[in-house]
């Protein structure tokens, strides 16, 4: 890549990339009404790989670059919804220190870990998160309220850990915690926001310290971190989130859990069929 003509090429084919995974993730996002961060990995590791980025780094590549195009999102998100009163702050003051705790051993494990074992660990959550959506029931119920410590700090750790592993910015699994303990759906969904920023901003820290000075990474790379496709899917993503809330519109919720559902489940599928 160290020849100017070659470099050239790579760039414009990696921008290329950048717009289908912006694209694709924005529509996905915009209809399933999630982050995108779920979406964004298995988009972006399908376009590294008709890059033949190195195999080694792709996945590492796909989470560290998903991860930090959450943060502004987040940021904004967090804002906006705690104008609004909306957001948990005494939940997320909780969290200050379990969550961004559960993201840095998420750094070392990944700085250690092949591409092959971060699929799986990929394909595992999400065929639970998959398997939740499916089988979701309104009613379901572990308490009146949110637990306190330590199992609260337990569950912040766990939720950093997991969600830095797979790129997510944590809102699946942070609303189904405290949809299950009796809040209002609209206060989980505020306050996934403010857990998005816990877990992105340590976690583009820890994945650029977890790939620095690795080899096979393309142009523009920190580490785990592509910079062309943060620039470039940020504001694709916005653009074509839009189109897919006008899909999102014209079905029930019912029938947008059972699909996020079959997704997770064929994204799991596709990774679990990588490894054999």
């Amino acid at each position: 890549m160290s020849q100017s003509p070659e470099l050239f090429w790579f760039t414009l084919e990696l921008a290329a990339a950048g717009v289908f995974a912006g694209v694709i993730a924005g529509v996905l996002a915009g209809l399933f009404g999630i982050g995108g961060g779920a979406i964004l990995v298995p988009v972006f590791y399908q376009a590294l790989g008709l890059l033949e980025v190195d195999d080694a780094v792709r996945m590492h590549l796909s989470i560290g670059t998903s991860l930090a195009i959450i943060v502004p999102t987040s940021i904004r998100s967090f804002m906006a919804h705690h104008k609004r009163g909306a957001v948990d702050m005494d939940l997320l003051r909780s969290w200050l220190l379990p969550v961004p705790a559960g993201v840095v051993a998420a750094s070392l494990i990944v700085a250690f870990v092949s591409s092959a074992a971060l699929r799986g660990i990929f394909a595992v959550i999400a065929i639970l998160v998959g398997l939740r959506m499916l089988f979701n029931r309104q009613g379901w119920r572990l308490g009146s309220d949110l637990p306190g410590n330590p199992a609260r700090a337990a569950v912040g750790a766990v939720i950093g850990l997991l969600s830095a592993l797979m790129g997510i910015g944590g809102g699946v699994l942070n609303n189904t915690f405290m949809t299950l303990f009796g809040r209002p759906v609209h206060q989980a969904v505020a306050t996934s926001a403010g857990v998005g920023a816990l877990i992105s901003i340590p976690g583009l820290i820890g994945y650029v310290w977890a790939g620095w000075g690795v080899a096979g990474l393309p142009p523009f790379s920190t580490g785990f971190v592509n910079w062309v496709a943060v620039l470039l899917i940020i504001p694709i993503t916005m653009m074509a989130a839009p189109l897919g809330v006008r899909l999102a519109h014209a079905l029930d919720k019912r029938q947008l859990e059972v699909a996020f559902g079959l997704f997770m489940l064929l994204v799991a599928a596709r990774f679990l069929y990588s490894l054999g």
